[in-house]
């Protein structure tokens, strides 16, 4: 080392022969402290210039002068306490590519697209990763499909189905028919009935923070006494608000009529005193099904009693996702009750009503234990004839997009 104020373009060369000659066959931290020990022989400016000459990182030469001030005794150790294995895709290059045509082999869908997934299991490709010759445990597997752009998902339902040639247009409408409502001051609700729930002890969906987890019991079959509920949920587009009626009986046209009809008398007459004109957006299907007539039956029954003109619009068949009330208000419920038993009519109700949002949505809800009869009939002469008095359809797409009136005779229909 003598030879510094000498040639320093030779030093440097004569330098980085010297540790390219021994570097292989030296451990890692052998290498480190040999670099420490040039650092320190050439002095200031050795950690940088060592470490350019090397092609090292200048904290790894840093390391090895810090390590040999410090006394280090030798301990058989190559790396440092805490510093942990090297990943396994150094000390083993070919397991990501392995793993890659291994999974490849199984996945769903076009492998060239950045949605693939797997259907084997993190232990199952583990032990075929191991018999492949490159020997890893499921924990390994895991962070490897991720750095593959692999996760875990369930399913996403985003297909609709085929289209109907109108859909678009009809979202266009809708959205012109709201818009005109709630320019006018008038109530805009968007409708639908959530899936009935078992009553009971029963599991359901979803995780929550607690000590102990909730023990319920280990099978489905509905209780006969408890039975289910039918959530009827109708939704204030204009207000953010929300009125859910708990129906014990069937899910019938009668009875979404009569939820509104409830949310009506507790709420929309308060909050729309001078409204008279009311507009549903609903599904195509279910209970307020466009081709139901039970449904527009009682809808006349109840313009009549509340005085009001009720124009409905329909979302086009396999479009629901789109209706406000299921994004807006039952899945704010859906993730209040996650994880708790519905064990009584009197949770339910508690727990629809204690669910809030940043955004201000207030729920409010009540338990409906009427009887509602299924299979009532209208015959096509009795529909001809009401229609005539009390159904006006729309020109653009008059199935989908009606208005119900009063009218005369409507509660005999």
């Amino acid at each position: 080392m003598g030879e510094l104020a000498g040639d320093r373009d030779s030093f440097e060369v004569r330098l980085a022969n010297v540790f390219d000659e021994v570097k292989h066959h030296l451990d890692e931290r052998a290498r480190r402290l040999l670099l420490g020990a040039m650092a320190r022989e050439i002095g200031h400016g050795g950690i940088s210039l060592v470490a350019g000459v090397t092609s090292t990182a200048t904290d790894t030469v840093g390391r090895g002068v810090a390590e040999l001030a410090a006394g280090i005794e030798p301990d058989g150790r190559i790396r440092r306490r805490g510093a942990g294995r090297k990943p396994v895709t150094e000390t083993d290059p070919g397991i990501l590519a392995a793993l890659d045509e291994l999974v490849d082999a199984e996945s769903r869908g076009d492998p060239m697209r950045a949605l693939r997934w797997t259907t084997k299991s993190t232990a199952k490709l583990a032990d075929e990763l191991t018999s492949g010759g490159h020997p890893c445990s499921a924990r390994t597997v895991a962070p490897l499909l991720k750095q593959l752009g692999f996760s875990l998902h369930g399913n996403s339902k985003t297909i609709e189905g085929r289209q109907h040639p109108d859909r678009d247009a009809q979202f266009r409408y809708i959205n012109e028919l709201v818009s005109s409502f709630q320019a006018g001051g008038e109530p805009v609700i968007s409708v639908d009935t959530k899936k009935k729930e078992l009553i009971g002890n029963y599991a359901n969906a979803g995780t929550e923070w607690s000590r102990e987890p909730e023990r319920v019991n280990d099978h489905d079959f509905a209780d006969k006494q408890l039975g289910k509920v039918a959530p009827y949920g109708v939704y204030d587009l204009t207000a953010n608000a929300g009125w859910v009626n708990v129906g014990t009986s069937a899910d019938t046209a009668a009875f979404a009529v009569e939820s509104i009809r409830r949310w009506w008398e507790h709420v929309g007459r308060h909050r729309y005193p001078e409204a008279a004109r009311l507009l549903i957006t609903a599904d195509s299907g279910g209970s307020n099904g466009s081709r139901l007539r039970l449904w527009k039956t009682e809808l006349a029954t109840l313009a009549a009693q509340a005085g009001l003109e009720i124009t409905v619009a329909h979302f086009p068949p396999g479009t629901s996702k789109w209706n406000k009330v299921e994004h807006r208000l039952f899945s704010f419920i859906t993730m209040n009750w996650r994880a708790r038993p519905l064990t009584s009519h009197q949770v339910v109700i508690e727990t629809i009503t204690a669910t809030t949002t940043k955004t201000g949505l207030k729920v409010r809800a009540m338990l409906d234990t009427s009887t509602y009869e299924k299979g009532i009939k209208i015959s096509d002469n009795e529909m001809r004839t009401w229609e005539a008095r009390h159904l006006h359809r729309h020109d653009f797409h008059g199935d989908w997009n009606y208005t119900v009136t009063a009218g005369p005779g409507a509660d005999a229909a």
